[in-house]
């Protein structure tokens, strides 16, 4: 039976991702709270072990923080039940939260009178610490619109039916910041730059002229290289310890032609029909 405990800061996507887990076939249900999830996993899972062989259960800061603090000592138990669960975790950077509630209007469910927007989103956080530490999966929505989350949650949790670890490349550009959520930064940034040539500026580094360029030097190979030796040796140390999911940045300048080329040679090396590889080009989608 696979569960799968969906948590976020309040604004950065959990609804979005329950809903596209339900269209995935997973049974969902929002905002569970913490005590009754043995109870549930009790009584309904393992009673109707057809009806819910895939359930995803969204958890947030609308629990009690007593009850959040005992979430370690729960998906022990959980667990020790032969429970196939998994962690994901959701959150965007605190302007972007702003932002977002600025724009819907929406109440965040920890303001009142005395606890202004801001103030709340930090002891939202200090909350789900003890969720958070515990995820196989972070995902950052700073910069994720509703469509490529919903292909990022689709691709990365709902559709996967793999026994391997689970690979997803991304590219992106240090001046916008770097991803929240990566396990492995790159730095391309000291590579030729294809900006510098004025018939390249305007593409990227999926267009053939850009690629050529690239393949041509040095340098790019043996960044190519080290990268690519790095991953091999220590991807089968992490699902070794049981890690699903693996996210490696390459980041260059503004994000459209270096980090975006090694990203695609990357991918082409790595993909197999059993690791799902995953490709993202966060400044160019």
């Amino acid at each position: 039976m696979k569960l799968l405990i969906v948590s976020a800061l309040s604004g950065s996507g959990k609804s979005i991702a329950l809903d596209t887990l339900e269209d995935c076939g997973y049974y969902c249900i929002d905002n569970l709270p913490v005590t009754l999830l043995e109870d549930f996993i009790n009584h309904v899972m393992l009673a109707n072990q057809q009806t819910y062989a895939k359930t995803a259960v969204g958890i947030d800061a609308r629990n009690q923080s007593k009850s959040l603090a005992n979430f370690s000592e729960i998906l022990k138990s959980i667990r020790a039940k032969g429970i196939d669960c998994e962690i994901i975790f959701m959150q965007a950077e605190e302007a972007t939260l702003l932002k977002r509630y600025s724009e819907t209007r929406r109440r965040h469910p920890l303001t009142d009178l005395n606890t202004p927007l801001k103030e709340a989103l930090k002891i939202e956080k200090e909350m789900l610490i003890p969720v958070a530490k515990h995820a196989n999966v972070v995902i950052d929505t700073s910069r994720t619109h509703y469509h490529q989350l919903r292909e990022l949650i689709r691709d990365q949790i709902g559709e996967r039916d793999y026994q391997h670890i689970s690979l997803q490349f991304q590219s992106f550009g240090f001046k916008h910041g770097v991803p929240l959520d990566a396990d492995f930064v790159f730095d391309a940034r000291s590579l030729p730059n294809p900006y510098w040539v004025p018939e390249l500026r305007v593409l990227t580094g999926k267009d053939q002229s850009v690629i050529d360029f690239l393949a041509e030097q040095p340098l790019v190979h043996e960044f190519f290289q080290d990268i690519s030796v790095f991953l091999e040796r220590w991807i089968p140390r992490f699902e070794a310890e049981g890690r699903s999911y693996l996210t490696i940045a390459i980041g260059c300048t503004g994000g459209q032609h270096r980090s975006v080329y090694i990203v695609e040679a990357l991918v082409k090396h790595f993909n197999s029909p059993i690791v799902n590889v995953i490709v993202r080009h966060r400044e160019i989608q």
